[in-house]
């Protein structure tokens, strides 16, 4: 379904920097990721060594950005890696993240190491936006020299790390904002002509093509149906235009598309995409869906990695 012509630019003509910077004179902070994020952040020192891995100086505002390390850190273990907040809009990926980090690390971490990044977009959490104030979606940009900055501060600390990682779950929401903002100023960006797709009402995943865990994701699946419900195809066994390759699951080229999830090695990723739109859901059963999320893939790595059995 095509739709008007976004309001900036000129149809069919690719944005340059007169149009990007009369988009950014546009945004507006509406929230406070100090007052929101920061201040969760640092009630948890006793349960994770917190640092600081960069900066954001942008103009309306200059934003630490913060990684947490789980405690009594073990190089035997397997290490997991759980990110929020690239798309900044994206609520529940940052406090699930949060979330998961108070509630459930004291208990997994006899198991696994973690490495918690809970918000890589300070600017567009306050500002609601899927972009960076330059006009740039982090995630289609982690890559080497990466021109978006939360991409490039977070890789350069992991690589200077060398963390290997088991697994890797990125937080992220398929809003009805996709199809009226985000979409259609894309478009508007590119130069083309924007097509809407259809918004799934549930929860999915997004797995990677270039390395199929269809197990693993159904595990994924399975603890999220504990908590919402699961997102069904549309009338063409799609999922936001990707054929559906099991229940609640697509696949994406994670690292060919510069997704945060194809940024590391672990053999098994996810991208995680609750719809906080949905009549059935609230803001915090969102939050519970992510935090289910990561706890089915542990969960799943403790039983057929570890052979551990599972106690929640």
């Amino acid at each position: 379904m095509r739709t008007s012509h976004y309001p900036i630019g000129t149809p069919g003509q690719p944005w340059g920097a007169e149009e990007k910077q009369q988009w950014l004179e546009q945004q507006q902070i509406k929230r406070s990721y100090f007052d929101e994020v920061v201040s969760k952040i640092n009630r948890l020192h006793e349960q994770f060594d917190v640092e600081q891995y960069g900066v954001l100086d942008y103009p309306a505002n200059t934003y630490p950005v913060f990684i947490l390390r789980s405690t009594q850190w073990d190089a035997n273990r397997p290490t997991v890696l759980v990110t929020g907040g690239v798309h900044g809009y994206e609520t529940s990926g940052v406090h699930g993240a949060l979330a998961f980090a108070e509630r459930h690390v004291p208990h997994y971490r006899q198991w696994f190491n973690f490495v918690i990044v809970p918000c890589l977009s300070p600017w567009g959490y306050e500002t609601v936006n899927r972009w960076n104030p330059y006009a740039i979606d982090p995630n289609r940009s982690f890559y080497a020299n990466s021109p978006a900055a939360e991409c490039a501060l977070l890789m350069s600390y992991l690589e200077r790390h060398e963390f290997s990682f088991i697994m890797h779950i990125d937080l992220h929401e398929t809003t009805d904002t996709d199809n009226s903002e985000f979409r259609p100023a894309l478009a508007a960006r590119e130069g083309t002509v924007n097509t809407n797709w259809n918004i799934p009402d549930g929860f999915y995943t997004v797995g990677s093509s270039e390395k199929p865990t269809p197990e693993f994701q159904r595990a994924v699946i399975e603890a999220v149906r504990q908590v919402t419900h699961i997102a069904p195809p549309d009338e063409a066994g799609q999922i936001i235009g990707a054929p559906v390759e099991q229940e609640g699951v697509i696949h994406y080229a994670g690292r060919k598309l510069g997704l945060c999830m194809g940024m590391t090695d672990a053999p098994y990723v996810t991208t995680t995409e609750v719809y906080p739109d949905s009549a059935k859901t609230s803001p915090e059963e969102c939050i519970e869906a992510q935090v289910a999320a990561v706890l089915g893939g542990l969960n799943y790595i403790l039983q057929n990695e570890l052979g551990q059995a599972v106690t929640n």
